[in-house]
Order: C-alpha cells, then structure tokens, then sequence
C-alpha cells in the first residue's frame, strides 16, 4: 500500500468534483473519494480510478470523484456524496477509515467500499478491498537481493501505517529468504521488521522527499531502493535516472510504474502491483447485480490482485536462474509452503 499525490497542489479549495461525462445506459452512479495527491497520482488513486472508468466503459454507468486535499477534507467529501445519487461510494485509503466508518454507520442503506482498510469487526455496508502485498514484495526481495552488486538494499514508507509497512515486511522477508538459502548477508536499511521502525517521509506528495531519502540510502551503500510512498518515488526514480542504472535502481508500488512514470520508466527493475482496478470494478459490477455485501474482498498472488510487474528493460540484466527460482516461489507462496505473513 502506498497513499499520495503526483505533484504538490497549492490551490486553496477544499475538493475538487470531477464529472466524467457520458451517457450512461444504466441508472447506476459510482462515486470516488480520493486521498490527499489527487485523482493522477501515478498510485492508488489512480488506479482505483481506473476501475472506476474500466466499470463505465463496460456497463455504461455515470462516475464521478472528489479530491481531498488533506485529511480535513475527507468528512466533507464523503458527506457529499451521501446526497450525490451515488450507488456505491468507494474510499481510496487507509486514512479514510475513520471517515467512511462514521458516514457507513450514519447512513446504512448506503454501499461504501475503501480501499486498504478492513473492519474488525466489519460493518454491513462497507466492503474493505485489502491486499496481500506482502506476497509480492516478497518476491521483490528475493529478487532484489539476487540482483544488488553491494549487497545492501533501501526502503523508506511514506507513513508507518499497515498498507505501507505490509510492502516493508515482504522486502525484507524476500531478502532473509535469500540469505538463507544462498548463505548471503544482503542487508535491508530502512525497516526494521522487530521494532517496527524505520525509515518514513510522513507524507506521500513531496518528490523532494523521495530524492532526498533515496540520496542518504544510496550514500550508505545501496544500489536498488523501494520507496512505498506513492508519488513520493517519483523523486527516488529522479534521482536514479540522474545517478545511472548502474548505480540506482528503484522498485515501484501500487502501479507498474514502467507504463505510468513513462520519463523514467527505465530506471525500475519492477513494481510490486495492487489490482485496486479489479477489485473496484469488481465491486462495482457486484453493487449493480444486487449482490453487493459487507466484509472483506483480499487480492493475492493466487488470484491475481498482487502481483511483481515484469522486467521490461532489465528483462535481460535478471539472470533465467534467478527468474526460475522467483517463478518457483511464487507457486511456493501460492500452495502454501511458504508462509510469508508469519
């Protein structure tokens, strides 16, 4: 998980509502509630609009979203929403739990979705769309660790919320896994699994941020850095595009971020991906059957709503036995015998 914006946005209004326009061949309306960063975000915004926009093409339905430009913003947009004639209002992020909860409960004829976040216990009318990132972070570790010349690696999270550090425990749960099959001692800075602590912008919009943590990481010694903070990358892929390949290499979150950050997509080993465009229009297709339920909706590797993006240009850096070994563990994860959230 990973929550931000594509460029910093200095206007002083309290949302912005975007209309999609069509002509919709159904009586049906799917609303969106973004996090701070906007609706183009290059992260989850984004592609929880994509579903969104995929869900209108198929069925015809009207769409439309609200930008929050801080968390203050999240009651008011929700909120108004709740008299927008929206069939089902979908919450992008794990920092909108507390505002859709208290609107869920307030108004329970009403479907809301949230993506990143799940209730304990869950609430009739919300489904939580959550992800099991830590599957394919794995991966990424394991990956990682096959493919740094200086045998230390770097992550940084945007804020030490679940959705961020599930990326954090993966990486570096994929690179013990590598220590301990191949005898090696590649290092993770940035998070450290015991403690809890790590390496965090507390924010996921300043690109100056992302440069800056990816400098000090690289300083110390690492060649490929994952930076789970949304847009906050991109600032981590400015500099590797600067430094050359050869020195930095960057793994992306949410998005394969070769198609979506497309002046640096050459800088990206892969992405650690959330099919948050499946699972939304997924939900949105199930609201318009009359099947729609409260509870819990988990994308895995096994079901295709986690996943690492392909190598694209550094297919032929990543040597066919790393590839074997990373195409073998996967299936591990996915029967079982490797249990990646113990």
């Amino acid at each position: 998980m990973s929550y931000s914006g594509s460029k910093l946005r200095h206007i002083a209004v309290v949302a912005a509502l975007a209309l999609v326009m069509a002509s919709p061949a159904v009586a049906f309306t799917a609303c969106q509630v973004t996090d701070t960063g906007g609706i183009d975000d290059n992260s989850f915004n984004q592609t929880a609009w994509k579903g969104v926009q995929d869900a209108q093409k198929e069925f015809g339905i009207d769409a439309r979203f609200l930008e929050s430009q801080a968390e203050t913003d999240y009651d008011a947009n929700i909120n108004s929403l709740i008299d927008g004639d929206c069939d089902v209002i979908i919450t992008v992020g794990f920092l909108l739990g507390d505002a859709t909860e208290k609107a869920a409960k307030a108004n329970p004829e009403q479907p809301f979705s949230i993506v990143d976040f799940a209730y304990e216990p869950t609430i009739p009318n919300v489904l939580g769309q959550i992800y099991a990132t830590d599957q394919a972070a794995f991966l990424a570790g394991y990956l990682a660790a096959g493919m740094t010349k200086t045998k230390i690696l770097g992550t940084f999270g945007g804020i030490n919320i679940p959705p961020v550090t599930i990326f954090m425990d993966g990486f570096v749960k994929g690179v013990n896994h590598w220590n301990a099959e191949k005898g090696d001692t590649v290092s993770v800075l940035g998070w450290d699994i015991e403690t809890r602590e790590g390496l965090f912008t507390n924010n996921f919009d300043n690109l100056d941020d992302g440069r800056a943590f990816a400098q000090n990481l690289y300083d110390e010694g690492a060649d490929i850095v994952l930076p789970v903070a949304g847009p906050v990358g991109l600032g981590s892929a400015t500099l590797a595009d600067e430094l050359g390949i050869d020195k930095l290499k960057i793994i992306g979150v949410d998005a394969d971020l070769f198609f979506t950050d497309t002046e640096r997509q050459h800088v990206y080993l892969t992405s650690i991906t959330k099919r948050m465009d499946a699972t939304v229009a997924q939900v949105i297709e199930d609201t318009m059957k009359g099947e729609f339920e409260g509870g819990l909706l988990v994308g895995t590797l096994e079901n295709g709503g986690v996943d690492l993006a392909p190598f694209h240009d550094m297919e032929a850096l990543v040597p066919d036995d790393l590839k074997a070994e990373l195409a073998a563990i996967r299936a591990a994860i996915i029967d079982g015998s490797i249990s990646v959230s113990e």
